[in-house]
């Protein structure tokens, strides 16, 4: 029924240099090798990872019973670790040994072991990650004078260019699939979330190709596969890959030596146009994303843009979606500025703004309640600007944010993400307050509190 979505596999595709000529056929003789002149050269910075990643697994509950531990001895009741191997691929991006893969490959993963098509094997460390792009860049060990492929400019990639992908599905080894660039500016398609900004391409693309390489005819890199979208778990000709640009950004900041990767923060809140809201704005085409809420601090707001103004550009490239938005932000990076097409009023404008990370004031005093409480272990935090981007909360939300439940919380029914209104009765605005509120609270406790927008009462007794 619904169409079930692998994060997946890597594929690589060739596209040429904006400022380059395509490379074309010049005999018989080339038109026979098809592509494998570019498949030489490029294939060689495509590598195979293999990753370890380690979790906790739930202890039997039957031995929370007295009895069952009388009988059988405490250490049956110990959470057991289960090893989870990852197969996935990556791309080299540096002659000193820079490589970039998936998060959902490597993100998580104590061990990681990266081979080259010339069976040299390389001990790496994740130096910078992000779940949310599912973008990861690796460090190898002791690696020099590696083969690597140039990154295109993403943005020049037109629909109907050729592509191949490049990576190891299902663990079979290194494999090349063509097709076509079937689409841009896939926004939320590949993961659901609406958080993506995706290069479409019909080259197979199958599990164990997650992180592989997408490249041009000139075997330059256009994006890193990441997903594909399938009923049967295999290709179904419809894959996503994140565009080179964006990669770019993740390559230097890791090179800056950044542990975390930094984007600018918009603060605001913004839709899809419609056509409806099109016609009401005296729109002839819908175009643009509408804001519909803004943060006090935001830089677009200090930029002078408003509630119902519609953003449709952001240095000089259209943006339908807030993904598409963010994913321009991005790009550009933290520290500069951009220039922001607007509809403002019926007027047409053009307003530079700043591209800040998101503000980290007031302070957001993170605090682990210790034994005094009811609920030693407790992580919660006050929620500011630099809060709400980390844990995806609404702009609106304010008060304190559940960081780690911990044993006992957790136990209760809290969750990480829950935003703490308050306790007892006791109105909740910092973290300090929940001390409070927890120290000696009496027989029953109660909380009340947001979950994902929604209302949500707690209860339990001491």
């Amino acid at each position: 029924m619904l169409r079930a979505l692998l994060l997946c596999l890597p594929f690589a595709l060739l596209q040429t240099p904006a400022n380059a000529e395509t490379k074309m056929p010049q005999s018989q003789a080339e038109i026979s090798l098809g592509f494998a002149p570019v498949v030489k050269e490029a294939a060689p910075a495509v590598v195979n990872i293999y990753a370890k990643i380690v979790r906790q697994g739930r202890a039997n509950p039957f031995f929370s019973d007295p009895f069952f531990q009388d009988f059988f001895g405490g250490g049956f009741n110990e959470p057991r670790q289960r090893v989870k191997n990852s197969l996935g691929s990556g791309v080299i991006l540096s002659d000193d040994g820079y490589v970039v893969s998936n998060y959902h490959v490597v993100g998580t993963a104590t061990e990681i072991r990266v081979v080259t098509t010339d069976r040299r094997e390389f001990s790496a460390q994740v130096v910078l990650g992000d779940k949310e792009s599912d973008i990861a860049i690796l460090r190898l060990e002791d690696a020099e004078r590696l083969p690597y492929l140039p990154l295109r400019d993403s943005d020049q990639v037109e629909v109907g260019e050729l592509a191949l992908a490049i990576g190891n599905p299902f663990g079979v080894g290194q494999t090349v699939s063509s097709g076509i660039i079937s689409g841009l500016a896939r926004t939320g398609t590949a993961t659901g979330n609406a958080r993506g900004y995706f290069i479409q391409t019909d080259a197979a693309i199958n599990p164990g190709n997650s992180g592989g390489a997408l490249i041009d005819v000139n075997g330059d890199l256009i994006g890193i596969n990441t997903s594909i979208l399938t009923r049967s778990g295999g290709s179904n000709g419809i894959g996503f890959a994140i565009p080179a640009n964006l990669v770019a950004e993740f390559l230097r900041q890791a090179q800056a030596g950044n542990d975390q990767f930094v984007s600018p923060w918009a603060g605001i809140s913004g839709q899809h146009m419609s056509a409806d809201i099109a016609e009401s704005l005296g729109m002839a085409i819908p175009q643009g994303v509408v804001i519909s809420n803004l943060h006090p601090l935001s830089p677009l707001a200090e930029g002078g843009l408003r509630v119902g103004d519609v953003v449709t550009h952001v240095d000089g490239d259209e943006v339908n979606s807030p993904a598409e938005m963010k994913f321009r932000m991005s790009v550009a990076g933290v520290g500069g500025t951009s220039v922001l097409t607007l509809l403002s009023g019926g007027t047409q404008d053009e307003v530079e703004v700043a591209l800040i990370p998101a503000p980290d004031t007031p302070s957001a005093d993170e605090t682990t309640l210790d034994d005094r409480t009811v609920m030693p272990g407790l992580v919660i935090s006050r929620i500011n600007p630099a809060v709400i981007a980390k844990m995806g909360l609404r702009l609106t939300e304010t008060g304190v944010v559940v960081l780690d439940a911990g044993r006992y919380g957790g136990r209760s029914g809290l969750r990480v993400g829950d935003v703490l209104n308050s306790i007892n009765g006791n109105a909740i605005a910092h973290p300090d307050d929940v001390t409070r509120a927890l120290t000696d609270p009496g027989r029953r406790v109660q909380f009340e509190l947001l979950r994902g927008g929604r209302s949500v009462s707690l209860r339990f007794r001491l």
